[in-house]
Parts: C-alpha cells; structure tokens; sequence
C-alpha cells in the first residue's frame, strides 16, 4: 500500500466519507455525504484504489432499477492508514501552526 503523497481537504472528507459508511459506499454516496463534486471525488477513488487503500467491485443487485453501482471499500491496511491519517489531521484544541507567525526572535526561559 502506497502512501498518499498529496492529502487535500477533499482527500479527507472522502476518506471520512468512506469510514462513516456502514459497508461498502458507492460514489454517489460518497459524493453526497461529503458535499464535494463528482470531478474530484471520481479521481480520489480512484487514486487511492491505485494506492491500495480501497477496492470496487460492480453491485450485483439487479432489482434495482438505474445504472449498476460501483462500490468502494477500505482494504483491511486502508482502513488503519485512513484512521490515523485523519486523527493526525484532526484541528487541535489550540492555535494551529498556519496562524502561528515565528517571531524569530531567540527563545529564553
């Protein structure tokens, strides 16, 4: 499993997306909970089943009636990966470093 080299807000919100569902999610869904276009979202499935986080698979239900379904789940070393890429990415309760400016001024105590 390789490790993704560019993580964006909306890299996250999928991954989030994808934890949050209750089995395998297919696009739209994904696409849905995250509120995020199908432009980006398509291209980030995509990569991280490249990247061997996620598989698909084609939905076999035939009662249902529209376009089959492509579902998307977590690979059991995605899953983790994803875990603890969000809790690293989590805000914290106190300033973060982007609205932090160095003084660069010494440090004394």
């Amino acid at each position: 499993m390789e490790p993704i080299r560019r993580v964006t807000a909306t890299t996250l919100d999928v991954l989030d997306a994808l934890l949050a569902a209750d089995g395998p999610a297919w696009g739209l869904l994904v696409i849905k909970a995250t509120g995020r276009q199908a432009g980006t979202v398509y291209p980030i499935l995509e990569r991280l089943e490249r990247q061997g986080w996620i598989t698909s698979s084609w939905d076999d239900e035939t009662d249902r009636p529209g376009p089959r379904r492509r579902l998307y789940e977590f690979t059991g070393d995605g899953v983790e990966a994803a875990r603890s890429l969000l809790a690293e990415r989590q805000p914290s309760a106190g300033p973060s470093r982007a609205t932090t400016r160095p003084s660069h001024r010494p440090v004394t105590s």
